[in-house]
């Protein structure tokens, strides 16, 4: 065998991708070169590694086992160079991150003072939807994920970072008193979702069905922004994350109508697979993070903590 770190990487990442051109957009190639090295590693083997049929790459059973020894490979590689970056007193390496939408308000916070301190550390945030996310993290395509339910059919590892705290909200348009409404006024109220899928969705249909609520769904819509926008355009209320309205609160585009039984309330975690071997980088991550995440809280989140 006379294969190279290089071709282990881009079988790795084409496996994961299922396409050599999106494999070449994440590793910064040009398909041809993919291609070609990708070719020149399935030629040191009697059996083939993937199969293309009707224009759809599969991996082989034979792939699939591969694979793992090359990311086993590449793994230990990883630890050499961080090994030796350590030596010198420096980390290096990627710390990759799947978060669900509304966490892009939380995480950056959460990982900020890390890079600062280790210059020769990239991150990547990928931002999306919980379902999204919790299928990077079962493709182990990422390092961590950050999420604020839980999921319940994978085995995981978690660390608590933040409440979340979700309240109804409306536009300025309508004036509610100061009095305390009781959970029927939902059902007068026309409500936009979070698409399915969405962690707000979810903590949002739980307590709908729990409190056995007739809500008159409104409108249907995929991110946080666009529910924010639709509520303060008029057309409908959402209930949402207090930690995504901070400033719409304050310039007084949106309103909290105080209800009976809110916030509802979930956690924050940083969450990733169970038994996972993580490399020197994560870990080192993991310890700094539980050493100043009480600290981060007091100095960035301290108005949300105090927000009833």
């Amino acid at each position: 065998m006379n294969y190279t770190l290089n071709q282990l990487r881009i079988f790795v990442k084409v496996v994961e991708t299922k396409s050599v051109t999106k494999a070449a957009e994440e590793l910064h190639l040009t398909q041809p070169a993919v291609s070609i090295q990708l070719k020149n590693f399935q030629d040191q083997f009697d059996f083939p590694l993937i199969e293309v049929l009707n224009k759809r790459l599969f991996i082989t059973d034979f792939g699939l086992e591969i694979v793992e020894s090359a990311k086993r490979i590449l793994h230990e590689v990883q630890s050499i160079d961080y090994k030796k970056h350590a030596f010198k007193g420096a980390l290096t390496g990627k710390l990759n991150f799947s978060i669900v939408s509304t966490g892009k308000y939380v995480a950056p916070y959460f990982v900020a003072d890390f890079i600062k301190s280790n210059p020769a550390v990239t991150l990547n945030l990928d931002v999306t939807n919980k379902a999204q996310v919790i299928q990077s993290l079962a493709d182990n395509t990422c390092d961590f994920a950050l999420v604020s339910v839980l999921p319940d059919h994978m085995q995981v590892e978690s660390l608590p970072l933040l409440q979340n705290k979700l309240y109804l909200v409306g536009n300025k348009d309508q004036v509610f008193g100061k009095k305390m409404y009781t959970q029927k006024i939902l059902e007068k109220l026309p409500i936009i979702y979070r698409e399915k899928g969405s962690g707000t969705r979810y903590v949002m249909e739980r307590f709908v069905i729990e409190n056995k609520l007739p809500i008159q769904k409104q409108l249907e819509l995929t991110s946080n922004e666009a529910v924010k926008q639709a509520v303060i355009a008029g057309l409908g209320y959402s209930i949402m994350p207090l930690i995504g309205i901070k400033n719409e609160l304050e310039n007084g585009q949106l309103q909290i109508i105080p209800i009976q039984g809110f916030p509802i309330e979930s956690v924050w975690c940083l969450i990733w697979l169970k038994n996972k071997q993580l490399n020197p980088l994560s870990q080192a991550y993991l310890n700094f993070l539980r050493e100043n995440k009480s600290k981060i809280i007091g100095e960035v989140f301290s108005w949300y903590e105090q927000f009833i």
